[in-house]
C-alpha cells in the first residue's frame, strides 16, 4: 500500500516510537498514512493503544523478521 511518509524507529525503546509516529501524524493533513518501523517488544502494545486513543486507524501490521514490524497508520479525519 502506498503511503506519504515513514519513520523508521527501528532500534529505538518505548516510548520513542510512538512518540516519533504521533509527531510526524501531527505535520501530516488529515488522511494522509504514515510507515512506522518498529523493532521494540513493546510496539505490539504500544502502536495499536496510541492509535485507538488518537483516532488514528492501522491498516495494516507486517512482521519484516522476527522482531521488526511495519505498520501503515492512516491519521485521523478530524487532524488530532
Amino acid at each position: 500500500m502506498e503511503h506519504d511518509d515513514e519513520v523508521d524507529a527501528r532500534g529505538l525503546l518505548c516510548p520513542l516510537p510512538v512518540l516519533r509516529a504521533r509527531r510526524r501524524l501531527a505535520a501530516l493533513p488529515p488522511g494522509a498514512v504514515l510507515r512506522l518501523l518498529t523493532d521494540d517488544p513493546a510496539a505490539v502494545l504500544d502502536v495499536p493503544h496510541f492509535c485507538a486513543d488518537a483516532g488514528h486507524a492501522i491498516l495494516e501490521q507486517t512482521s519484516l523478521d522476527a522482531t521488526a514490524h511495519a505498520w501503515l497508520i492512516r491519521r485521523a479525519p478530524d487532524g488530532r
